[in-house]
């Protein structure tokens, strides 16, 4: 039952995600809106989506309580997933050995970001007002994702070479015997539920932000004249 499930949000999570971008990437943009300041190249737009991905740019100016939660939470969230390659890798690294700490630490500044996230969403009345409830439960399901995580790192160790075996055979199609510890069951269901939500949430934020004519356009009205794709009708 469980490599079912597993297969199937694999299969949700990779085809959602696609057929996202091809929704984003059909959807026209029928006016110029870039957000200003905004670049007047193409290389000025390529670098203010590198800065918007690498360092959350528009945040920090507008917001740097929120850009300091939600910069720590990504972050840490990379340096979680990398960690984490040693489950899908047969052969690792010998230098993989010495990052495990980093990776420990990492989770641990991963709950607090999201901790801290989802206290402003509670506690501040403009963030309240414009939270629903799947905000929440996006913020709480990842917390629980960190916190199961973080429980078998301290308190209650399982079987690593049995849950390498299990997660290799998943993502090589092989399929895989279902492990036996509870709390490992636990973290990898949390796991699975999110990626069956992730292509229709606001997660797919990581992507869209691509497709954003706010962030990928040039300032240029009349420099160039902006065509809808719908004008040869």
């Amino acid at each position: 039952m469980l490599m079912i499930l597993a297969y199937l949000a694999l299969g949700i999570f990779v085809v959602g995600i696609l057929a996202r971008i091809v929704k984003y990437a059909r959807t026209p943009a029928p006016l110029k809106i870039p957000t200003t300041p905004a670049p007047l190249t193409k290389q000025g737009v390529a670098w203010r989506l590198f800065t918007e991905v690498a360092f959350f740019n528009s945040l920090f100016k507008g917001d740097k309580w929120t850009w300091m939660g939600g910069y720590l939470f990504h972050v840490a969230l990379a340096l979680v997933t990398l960690r984490h390659l040693r489950y899908f890798v047969e052969d690792i690294p010998e230098v993989a050995g010495h990052f495990q700490i980093v990776g420990i630490v990492a989770g641990i500044a991963m709950v607090g970001g999201l901790g801290f996230l989802f206290l402003r969403r509670l506690m501040v009345d403009r963030f309240r007002h414009i939270s629903s409830k799947a905000d929440y439960l996006i913020l709480l399901l990842l917390m629980a994702i960190g916190g199961s995580g973080l429980l078998m790192t301290f308190a209650i160790h399982p079987d690593v070479v049995e849950i390498k075996a299990a997660m290799m055979g998943w993502l090589g199609m092989q399929g895989f015997e279902t492990p036996s510890d509870v709390v490992f069951l636990l973290h990898f269901l949390l796991v699975l539920a999110l990626m069956i939500i992730f292509p229709f949430s606001k997660l797919m934020h990581m992507v869209g932000i691509f497709f954003s004519p706010t962030r990928n356009q040039t300032d240029t009205p009349r420099e160039a004249k902006h065509v809808n794709p719908w004008s040869k009708y």
